[in-house]
């Protein structure tokens, strides 16, 4: 599964949020400035033909609703990120963000600690 862009990621977090909208009602959702209707009818049927979206045909219209959970795409995108860049190695990963001062040693404790718990 390919990256959203910006744009494609706000209206994923429009529907992600809203659940099942006709573009019309998208776009009165979308922030100022929002961009022509044509614009955002083109982004939605190309986020339906990369997969991230689905519709129904209601009253001759198409309500467009998210097939992938937000979840499952953030999922996947930091699935994307440790393999591309740590070598497939989440080790690496939470490594690079210790040594980066991203994550603390005491926040890195705490989550061994939690997920210690979690497994008990």
């Amino acid at each position: 599964m390919r990256k959203l862009t910006n744009k494609e990621k706000l209206i994923m977090d429009i529907y992600w949020n809203h659940g099942p909208l006709f573009v019309r009602d998208l776009l009165e959702l979308y922030p100022e400035p929002r961009p022509h209707f044509n614009t955002i009818s083109t982004q939605v049927r190309t986020l339906e033909k990369d997969g991230f979206l689905d519709h129904h045909t209601v009253a001759g219209s198409f309500q467009y609703y998210p097939l992938i959970a937000e979840e499952d795409y953030g999922k996947r995108s930091i699935a994307s990120v440790v393999s591309k860049y740590f070598d497939n190695s989440y080790l690496s990963a939470v490594s690079a963000f210790v040594k980066e001062e991203k994550i603390t040693v005491d926040e890195l404790k705490d989550l061994i600690q939690q997920i210690e718990n979690h497994n008990d």
